[in-house]
């Protein structure tokens, strides 16, 4: 028996930085949508107690380290799973990228075993449990668009936004969202307008939407990678409605609303970096 899982990556459309917790982490504010361009998972049972995981990628490791192994490891343990499990992952999502690959990865494992094994464990309880691999694993077991509060564990569903092409731009480079954590400083961080996005995801306003995009985290990955500063404001002079990295980089996104104009942008944006998609929104 195999089940098959796509795992889609997702884009921020606010991210706000409230304060740091005792425990070290970092209490946010993430509005989050899904986005159609997804890693495919593959699960295969197997008799002996172990955990395999095959991947065709010279930047993700296969073993203990990979979050789609911490998931597989941490579904056993939870539900006493004695049997093992083979994970396959087609890459398609870029990595460390901004885009939460591993932790779609994570959450599609969590929804995939949960079917291998005829669990019905409703979807808050797998959350619940991917929160503890990832901050963004809760939410990519939804999927779709939601708010995440706490460090990432707290997921309110939102309505989706308005209908919309996304171009995707990635230097080539990796940015480790705890490098970019650890240079917050809360006094001189921006704060995006999550109530003003809040309100045109409400009432499907695309215009207001991508006015009020914001992302604290922006200007702390500019200074450290200038390269993606510079891919920003070629989006805007390429003419795309709402420009934002998403979550801590270093990938850029334009939102379009008219194809052909997307087309146009993601064409020129090619011109400056290798990794250029163009996707569309889930749900």
């Amino acid at each position: 028996m195999t089940i098959l899982e796509k795992a889609p990556a997702k884009i921020n459309l606010s991210l706000d930085v409230l304060r740091k917790r005792d425990d070290g982490y970092h209490d946010v504010e993430m509005i989050m949508t899904s986005i159609d361009l997804a890693d495919r998972i593959e699960l295969d049972r197997l008799n002996e107690d172990r955990i395999d995981i095959s991947l065709e990628s010279r930047y993700v490791p296969s073993d203990e380290r990979n979050l789609a192994y911490k998931a597989a490891r941490a579904f056993k343990n939870k539900y006493g799973i004695t049997e093992g499990v083979h994970i396959s992952i087609e890459k398609s999502i870029p990595v460390s990228a901004g885009l939460g690959g591993g932790s779609a990865d994570a959450a599609a494992v969590l929804r995939g075993l949960n079917r291998l094994w005829s669990l019905n464990i409703p979807f808050d309880e797998l959350a619940d449990l991917g929160s503890t691999i990832g901050a963004d694993v809760a939410f990519c077991v939804y999927g779709n668009t939601a708010i995440a509060r706490g460090y990432g564990e707290k997921i309110e569903k939102l309505p989706s936004p308005p209908p919309c092409w996304i171009i995707l731009a990635k230097p080539d480079i990796g940015v480790s969202s705890r490098t970019v954590f650890g240079h917050i400083e809360l006094e001189k961080i921006s704060h995006p307008d999550t109530n003003a996005v809040l309100a045109a995801l409400k009432e499907k306003d695309f215009s207001k939407m991508c006015r009020n995009i914001g992302n604290s985290l922006e200007d702390i990955t500019f200074g450290l990678h200038p390269e993606v500063l510079r891919i920003k404001e070629a989006m805007v002079h390429a003419g795309a409605t709402g420009v934002l990295m998403s979550g801590s980089g270093p990938t850029v996104y334009g939102l379009v609303e008219q194809q052909n104009k997307a087309t146009r942008i993601y064409n020129g944006m090619r011109g400056f970096c290798d990794e250029v998609y163009l996707v569309r929104l889930l749900g």
